[in-house]
């Protein structure tokens, strides 16, 4: 499960790195943590596990991804939230041939 909660962070992060530009990281990689963590709630909520205090459960998973997802949005700045959501949504040019 540990290696499970590492591959889903490290993961995006090394795309988000590459892919996006550097002020648009925080904010995605925060979206995208948040989204994790929600995914993870859901699968607690369906897959009802016997409580181990030894294991991770993905309730762990849950509260570790959101942890990582807040502090990527306090460390971003709110303006580079906006422009992430404004990037997303401005039309794209038309191509002309």
């Amino acid at each position: 499960m540990l290696t499970l909660f590492g591959l889903l962070t490290a993961l995006p992060a090394a795309l988000a790195f590459h892919l996006l530009e550097p002020e648009l990281v925080l904010p995605a990689f925060s979206i995208l943590l948040f989204v994790e963590a929600a995914f993870a709630v859901i699968a607690a909520r369906l897959i009802h596990l016997p409580d181990n205090a030894e294991d991770i459960t993905l309730w762990d998973l849950a509260g570790g991804f959101t942890l990582i997802g807040c502090a990527a949005a306090v460390f971003g700045e709110p303006d580079q939230a906006a422009l992430f959501l404004a990037e997303q949504g401005a039309p794209r040019p038309a191509s002309r041939p």
